[in-house]
């Protein structure tokens, strides 16, 4: 197990002479076999381990005597440890997730904040048999060439060195090293679908081939290179695709005819990479379903509060979020606005200033009109039945309506479009500018310089 352990540390170059190593350790045989391995060649890699545990509170004493007994093997491996405790079934009920998600979030989260505390690598546990269990599970629920290609050896700055390796050789290595481990009871029982799979599913499949791990390991493998070569191409039709207008929220904007014309294997890669971000993997009937209003209309229910929407030719992911569109705030003298999480800073300089700077940022010049022609009075809010605009350069004014309608603004971004308001004399919009009659011009002796950073506001149907 040594040597298939190294073997592909070396293949994808999970360590470096120096690193420094966060470790999740569960205290079960794996994370335990996973520990002690790197423990035996710390002095080689010149390694810093830092073991992580994660106490869920689900299991009452037994996980109490777990984070005890990970305490005591790092204090006699001389490894540094962290702890986090924390009750999973209250947070999830807060977050409205299942228990097994919502441990695994706070679980990687966890790691992550350590990790990049001491600047390290993340190593997990996972192993040939894990990743057998997550391609059946995946091809249970129809998932496409991504969901098949399983565990990555590598992701990220997260390694899994045991990837290769079955369960049976990790209790060998436990057993050859008198190493104790603790067993998680939750593990035992098939309430969970993936305890089903690893008691009912695989026995199964063994009988009729022995090799099933490591023909299924083999079989990721391939999937992978396929997987990354399709990923390429997908990479470059999606951004021919992506439409980017300048308004908040639309970065996962895309013509739905560009997509569409793709071909059905692109298109299940297009519609794997533009959900990547939210951590979901699409079902095949998800990616039949996007694919159908690609070419007329309509909304799929991704997962939880990630929908697909395509209408007018554009496909959009949104994600449905609380957001206040009567949120109002008024100009005054202020320098710092914030407004549904989107943070506004207002600059006030002098017009010789704003020259200069422009010649640097062009992007200021949309977002720069004449401060002494605006009243203070002026408010930051959103639509409102009535609103007009005085469109630059052309002069000609045009209801708020008609002009998004013009500009073919999805009508669900829309109401989230932020302007800045004399009454329906629409001063500014986020993301065309300023009205004619704010404009800079030779008479303009101070410059009003609007800087927008979104804080993370949620997407809405």
């Amino acid at each position: 197990m040594e040597n298939k352990i190294t073997e592909i540390i070396e293949k994808y170059h999970m360590i470096s002479n120096g690193d420094k190593i966060v470790v999740g350790l569960s205290g079960g045989a794996d994370s335990c076999a996973l520990l002690h391995f790197l423990a035996s060649v710390r002095e080689k890699y010149d390694l810093t381990l830092i073991a992580c545990h994660v106490n869920h509170m689900i299991r009452g004493e037994e996980a109490d005597h777990d984070e005890y007994f990970t305490r005591e093997l790092c204090c006699r491996m001389n490894v540094i440890y962290r702890l986090l405790k924390i009750n999973v079934p209250i947070e999830a009920a807060k977050r409205k997730e299942g228990i097994e998600k919502c441990a695994r979030d706070i679980r990687y989260d966890f790691f992550q904040q350590v990790a990049q505390e001491v600047d390290a690598k993340i190593a997990t546990a996972h192993t040939a048999s894990d990743n057998a269990e997550t391609v059946l599970l995946n091809l249970t629920r129809g998932s496409g060439v991504n969901g098949l290609c399983g565990i990555p050896p590598v992701r990220g700055n997260i390694i899994r060195p045991l990837i290769s390796v079955t369960r049976e050789e990790v209790e060998q290595y436990c057993c050859k090293y008198h190493l104790h481990y603790v067993t998680d009871s939750t593990n035992l029982t098939d309430e969970y679908t993936r305890n089903k799979i690893r008691h009912r599913v695989i026995p199964v499949l063994k009988e009729v081939n022995p090799s099933l791990i490591s023909n299924i390991s083999r079989m990721t493998e391939n999937l992978r290179r396929e997987a990354e070569y399709l990923n390429k191409v997908a990479e470059g039709i999606l951004k021919e695709a992506q439409i980017k207008s300048g308004f908040p929220d639309s970065n996962s904007y895309y013509k739905a005819e560009k997509l569409y014309s793709s071909g059905e294997a692109i298109f299940a890669q297009l519609v794997f990479l533009m959900l990547k971000p939210f951590d979901i993997i699409p079902e095949a009937q998800h990616i039949e379903m996007v694919r159908r209003i690609c070419k007329t209309s309509g909304a799929v229910q991704i997962k939880g509060n990630i929908f697909v929407v395509s209408k007018q030719g554009i496909l959009r992911i949104i994600q449905k979020d609380t957001f206040d569109n009567n949120a109002c705030i008024e100009l005054g003298k202020n320098h710092n606005v914030v407004i549904n999480n989107k943070k506004i800073t207002l600059k006030r300089i002098g017009i010789s200033e704003f020259n200069n700077a422009e010649k640097n940022a062009n992007f200021l010049f949309i977002n720069s009109g004449d401060c002494d022609t605006i009243p203070f009075r002026a408010v930051f809010r959103y639509r409102k039945s009535g609103d007009y605009f005085c469109l630059p350069k052309r002069n000609v004014t045009k209801s708020l309506k008609k002009l998004f309608n013009e500009m073919k603004i999805p009508s669900e971004q829309r109401n989230r479009i932020l302007v800045l308001a004399d009454g329906n004399d629409i001063i500014w919009i986020e993301g065309l500018g300023f009205s004619a009659g704010y404009q800079i011009s030779k008479k303009t002796a101070t410059v009003l310089c609007l800087e927008i950073s979104d804080g993370g506001i949620g997407k809405e149907i």
